[in-house]
This record gives structure tokens, sequence and C-alpha cells, in this order.
């Protein structure tokens, strides 16, 4: 399977693809020993996968086998998927659970890298005002430096936090979302946030005006 890809779409995008009612149809269809039918939803949603992986992570090579483990952990256990959520918010808590268990079991603090930033332009809400008044020049240097600082800073933030910044500031999903994924409540989802952005501005101090 390629996994070539990790662009994200946007919050409301999301949704929409949330709402896509052949994702039901496709998993009774796998739940009928359709193998087809669990490939159309692998085509669907690795970009996502390995996207969410990597950004805990940090390693393209973890990301992609963590992305396997993750797909064939979907196979194996698609009759317990009962319905109550949608299928992507499920597929991305497997995912999710399995990049913290590795983190925890290799005892490994790992981070999200700028190369979104890079590629894309799309700074992420929780730096943009260490960006503001800057020229490209600048911020090509700023950046770098950054980045090495960012690292290191989330790297002091627990596993529970830092899931929260990918999903919510990396992987562009909104609190709802998050919260299902984590199963846990909005306001926690909110709370956490908030407290690692607080983190984030403690560590990163030097950085902020």
């Amino acid at each position: 399977m390629d996994f070539a890809g990790s662009g994200c779409c946007s919050r409301d995008e999301r949704v929409i693809n949330q709402l896509d009612l052949d994702d039901a149809k496709l998993v009774e269809r796998v739940r009928d020993h359709d193998t087809a039918a669990f490939d159309i939803l692998v085509k669907k949603y690795r970009g996502r996968l390995y996207s969410v992986i990597y950004n805990l992570t940090s390693n393209k090579d973890d990301a992609f086998d963590l992305t396997q483990d993750v797909l064939i952990k979907t196979f194996r256990s698609i009759d317990k998927f009962n319905g109550k959520s949608t299928f992507f918010t499920w597929l991305y808590r497997i995912a999710v659970n399995t990049a913290i268990s590795f983190i925890r079991k290799n005892r490994l603090r790992r981070f999200f890298s700028f190369e979104k930033i890079q590629e894309d332009g799309a700074e992420a809400a929780c730096i943009d005002s260490f960006l503001l008044d800057k020229n490209q020049g600048e911020r090509s240097v700023f950046l770098n430096e950054l980045q090495e600082n960012l690292n290191i800073a989330l790297q002091k933030l627990s596993n529970k936090h830092r899931v929260v910044v990918v999903l919510y500031e990396i992987e562009g999903l909104g609190h709802a979302e998050i919260a299902s994924i984590l199963k846990c409540s909005v306001g926690t989802v909110r709370s956490r946030l908030h407290y690692a952005k607080e983190q984030l501005k403690v560590f990163l101090k030097d950085y902020v005006e």
C-alpha cells in the first residue's frame, strides 16, 4: 500500500466527509468479506492516517509502519465498529491510540515538524504571533531556529496535551471531533488545548513578544 501524501482537509471539509453515508455501506461490505470495499476505505483515509501518526511521531518510517499496523487492526476489528460514531472518528481513535502506545513503549517524546509550514505556508494558530512583522528572509531563518526550540518544548508536554495540539492545530479537527476521538468532553479538549498553548508560550518565552 502507498501512503504517499499527508495533506489535510479543512474542518468544514472533514465534516462533509464524515457525513458520507458510503462509509457505512463499505463497512458492511467489509464485514461480508469484501476486500475490495476495504481497499476503497484505505484509499480514502490512508493519507489522513499517515498525517496524524507522522505529526505525533515526527518520523516517516515509524509513521509508515504504524499506518500499516492501524489498517491491519482496522480490518481485523471491523466487526467492533458499532456505528455510534462516524467511521472516520473510530479510525482516527485507533490511529491516535496506536501512536501513543508506540511512543510510550519506546519511551520517546515525539513531536510534529514544520514541514507543512515550510511547504504549504499554513502556520498553526499557536505560533502565528511568532511570525508577525518578519520579512521572508527573516521568517526562513526564524522558522529553522523556532522549529528546534518548539520541538524541545513539545517534548515537555504530556502525551494528552501534545495530542490535542496536533489534532487541532495541525490536522485541523474541531473540538467536538477531538472529543469524540479521545472519548472526553469538549470542555476537556478546550482545557487541554489552552493549557498546552500556555505551556508552549512559557517554554518559548524568548520568542514571544
